[in-house]
């Protein structure tokens, strides 16, 4: 065949074509962004609105205590004032009243140092450091929520991801089943309805495994609003190596779990510091039955332009002369002033008594608090264990169960190619199989959560995970 121009255009077109679709399936695969278990604990500590919240509050402590310091350092103000008069007033050269303007211009320069405040300063300086270190804790606490709810999540994702290939599995078990029916039944081997019933089993795993397909999606998106990450990105979540033969159930004692929560737990500890937060206020709000001390200094001066310095001259006769702006302002009119303030409470309207009862309130809500959270420490410790040393037990009873659907499949699959059985029991060997391999997995995963949700309770769990 001749080479034409026409022909090299339709082959250079479909080679651009084909260009294109390669440079966009490769662009597509791009887009997809492999996310690990660790790399996502790190996106949610960076990137969680909860850790972004608690960020902000601990710079508000650490706020809080500069400003309890700074109530023990003096104060320093200045203020500037300029005003115009006019009407009837005194004239210092007529020494009379006359209608007239006046300008004035005035500044003062003050401080005032605390000296005594009934210790006031001093509780509220100690109660501002106890709020920061509960804010730190609460701080810490919040860390562990963030990477034991991502580390839950992930693990959901990769459960149904485990279930969805048994379905699927399951699934083309089930189509070669099928294919092998349809053949048996055309040489005459097995009756038509032996077909009927393979193809609604198909059809049933297909409905499974679209079933399967939604809940990997759903557990997806969950991940993905977790991580406050691009919706419109597609992501794949790496699976990690979970090392079945290494699940070992470990033998724990309840009293030292629950002793060692108490110990670690940081939500406990900041309890316990709002106690002490709450015993420093009531400490500040009895303060206000006691006087205070303080001490106060202030340099003032002025400029009017109806100022006059008069004299006696010569004669004998009263001379006033006009002052300038600067001699008035720094020197003539300057004005220097210490004092101390004492200040005695006598009465304040039960302001300072309501203050103490309020805070007295505080305190004793701040010991129920902790009672309560240490009766729920108990609770989750004690249930997290049951579900632990029930777990561990189901690990057993799961891998029986699924080596004897195993091998009941296998021998049903034997007898039915040589006629012995009905496709009925082949199915429901075929299914008993299906669900002990679905439990033994869910069992495995959860677990491996079950030691996550124990470290967590335990107040140990660490941004390092690992299954």
């Amino acid at each position: 065949m001749a080479f034409s121009y026409r022909n090299f255009r339709t082959i250079f077109s479909a080679a651009v074509v084909l260009m294109l679709i390669t440079c966009s399936a490769e662009r597509l695969e791009a887009q997809v962004r492999q996310i690990t278990l660790n790399e996502a604990v790190g996106i949610a500590l960076e990137q969680s609105i909860e850790m972004q919240q608690a960020t902000n509050n601990l710079e508000r402590s650490d706020a809080a205590v500069q400003g309890a310091y700074g109530q023990f350092l003096p104060n320093l103000n200045a203020t500037m004032g300029a005003n115009r008069t006019t009407g009837r007033q005194f004239n210092q050269a007529t020494i009379s009243f006359d209608e007239f303007t006046q300008n004035s211009i005035s500044g003062n320069l003050g401080t005032s140092v605390p000296l005594f405040t009934g210790w006031q300063n001093i509780s509220n300086l100690r109660q501002a450091r106890t709020d920061r270190e509960a804010a730190l804790t609460t701080f810490e606490r919040q860390r562990e929520d963030v990477i034991f709810s991502t580390a839950s999540n992930f693990l959901q994702v990769i459960l149904n991801i485990e279930l969805l290939d048994i379905a699927k599995d399951n699934l083309e078990t089930a189509r070669k089943q099928l294919e092998q029916v349809q053949a048996q039944v055309e040489v005459g081997m097995r009756p038509i309805v032996d077909q009927f019933n393979q193809e609604a089993e198909v059809a049933n795993n297909e409905l499974i495994v679209i079933q399967r397909q939604s809940q990997v999606n759903t557990s997806k998106v969950q991940l993905i609003r977790l991580l406050q990450l691009d919706a419109l990105q597609d992501y794949e979540f790496v699976v990690p190596q979970i090392n079945m033969e290494g699940i070992i159930p470990q033998e724990f004692q309840l009293s030292e779990l629950i002793e060692a929560a108490l110990s670690n737990r940081k939500d406990l500890r900041a309890a316990q510091l709002q106690i002490e937060s709450a015993e420093f206020a009531l400490r500040g709000a009895r303060s206000g039955y006691m006087p205070t001390l303080s001490f106060s200094a202030s340099i003032s001066s002025s400029y009017g332009d109806q100022y006059r310095l008069r004299s006696v001259d010569g004669s004998g006769n009263i001379v006033s002369e006009t002052v300038g702006f600067g001699d008035q302002f720094f020197d003539q009119r300057i004005n220097r002033g210490l004092g101390f303030n004492l200040s005695i409470p006598i009465f304040d309207r039960f302001q300072t008594r309501t203050n103490v009862v309020n805070r007295q309130i505080d305190l004793k809500n701040s010991r129920l608090a902790l009672i309560d959270r240490q009766s729920l420490v108990f609770q989750e410790v004690r249930q997290a264990y049951e579900d632990y040393r029930s777990l561990a037990q189901e690990l057993v009873t799961t891998e029986v169960a699924l080596r004897a659907a195993e091998k009941a499949f296998e021998t049903q699959q034997e007898r039915y190619n040589v006629g012995s059985t009905t496709l009925i029991e082949l199915t429901q060997a075929n299914n008993a199989f299906f669900q002990a391999s679905s439990r033994r997995v869910q069992t495995i995963y959860q677990f491996v959560f079950q030691e996550k949700l124990l470290d967590y309770f335990l107040g140990r769990i660490n941004e390092d995970v690992a299954f």
